[in-house]
């Protein structure tokens, strides 16, 4: 099982990006899946996630309302949207995938495939 992410970049405040996540040799279908970032010397923290099902979505606090997850099944894509952004958006961003229970889907717990990062620069 193999996760890519992709579509990070810099950007200035206000400004917008999509990430990716590709996932090659399995389907997304009965996985949760998610978005994480992490800034160096801090621990990985959750940003979004998507149910088993693909139909609930679940995010921090500090994104609702301006970042969106989504997936496409048949293109096995997880999607982040990210719209005004802030400079405390800057991190890497890693994509997940697990087969947990919904009360670890906000944990790294909860995910058993990590992609490898892709970097967020969000300049004021």
């Amino acid at each position: 099982v193999q996760l890519q992410a992709s579509g990070g970049g810099l950007v200035q405040s206000g400004g917008s990006l999509r990430l990716s996540c590709a996932a090659s040799e399995f389907t997304f279908r009965n996985y949760n899946t998610g978005w994480f970032r992490q800034v160096a010397g801090k621990e990985r923290e959750f940003v979004a996630a998507l149910s088993r099902t693909g139909t609930v979505p679940y995010y921090a606090d500090s994104v609702k309302g301006r970042f969106g997850i989504s997936i496409d099944i048949t293109r096995r894509t997880l999607y982040l949207q990210m719209d005004a952004l802030r400079p405390e958006d800057t991190a890497v961003y890693y994509c997940a995938a697990g087969q947990a229970i919904q009360s670890y889907y906000r944990s790294t717990a909860g995910y058993k495939h990590w992609g490898q990062g892709t970097q967020v620069t969000v300049s004021s």
